[in-house]
């Protein structure tokens, strides 16, 4: 078997953000993959490999690098790469550039489930955090919502202006209280350890989508914010568990784990009841993603 290896700028230009939705919608129809994470370190140096495994679908080892002190030396603080093996006979059929398999899964997962639970009829989406990820989420929101305008709000005011140079049909937004208020979307992928979302600004018909935390102790919206939803998730097993957007509110008592309606093993129910109701999406990541998401890249760039 040829093995192929496929770098950021060539293996992007074969890709679309709806069909990347779609092949992720046929990954969950599969059987459920083993997955397991793996961490080593060397002082402030830390070396992740995440596996993941399915019968149909073969086998995905994504590994990644981060030193700490790369920038100062002016090298990137992130390296890695995903090795992807045949589920037929383990042999491996691809290399795929990890920031390009980590750019598509965070941003394609997200808009999978806002495809299911947002209103079709959305027409302003609200960004909040103007860093890497707020850009690809630009990108595969426009896809899904070409319609709509799109605001961003950041911390600081410099990160906005640097992310609206990159899509100067972005308008800046100044009060995040007001921004979250007016928008039928709000995507938001930020560090926050602290809720800055509130559930007190939201309104009814909205979609909510967290993305930015993933440790324990790390959250971006509020108590109020998750009782006002309808709770979905990417996997129950990657996030009730381990990430604090859902392990603190059920540890205090404020929602419990019934009130996660169902994961992307389950989509028959990533619907809206009513036009009305704010539907809430927490997206976790895991391994078993990006298996399905280096899988697709792969599929298009031999078909490309």
């Amino acid at each position: 078997m040829t093995r192929t290896v496929i770098p950021f700028d060539e293996g992007e230009a074969c890709l679309d953000w709806i069909g990347l939705t779609e092949a992720i919608a046929q990954g969950h129809e599969k059987s459920r993959a083993q997955v397991k994470d793996v961490f080593l370190y060397e002082g402030d140096n830390t070396l992740l490999n995440r596996s993941a495994w399915s019968a149909e679908m073969g086998l995905a080892v994504k590994c990644a690098t981060v030193f700490p002190g790369n920038p100062a030396k002016g090298k990137p603080m992130i390296g890695g790469a995903v090795n992807l093996f045949s589920a037929e006979d383990g042999a491996l059929e691809a290399i795929v550039d990890f920031h390009l398999v980590t750019k598509w899964k965070t941003a394609g997962d997200s808009l999978l489930a806002a495809r299911r639970l947002a209103r079709p009829d959305s027409r302003r989406i609200l960004i909040v955090g103007a860093g890497t990820v707020g850009h690809s989420l630009r990108q595969a929101y426009g896809a899904a919502f070409p319609m709509a305008d799109f605001v961003v709000w950041n911390r600081s005011r410099e990160g906005a202006e640097r992310f609206v140079d990159a899509f100067p049909d972005v308008e800046i937004a100044e009060d995040l209280a007001a921004a979250v208020a007016e928008a039928d979307i709000v995507t938001s992928a930020t560090m926050s350890t602290e809720p800055l979302i509130k559930g007190e600004w939201f309104r009814p018909g909205q979609h909510i989508d967290l993305i930015g935390a993933y440790r324990p102790d790390m959250r971006e919206a509020d108590d109020s914010a998750m009782r006002r939803a309808r709770i979905f998730v990417d996997s129950r097993d990657t996030t009730i568990e381990h990430i604090g957007e859902l392990k603190i509110p059920i540890s205090a008592g404020a929602i419990g784990v019934e009130d996660v309606v169902a994961d992307f093993y389950d989509l028959a129910h990533f619907r809206r009841q009513s036009e009305t109701e704010i539907t809430l999406f927490k997206n976790g990541g895991g391994a078993h993603l990006d298996l399905m998401v280096s899988r697709y890249i792969l599929e298009a760039w031999r078909n490309g």
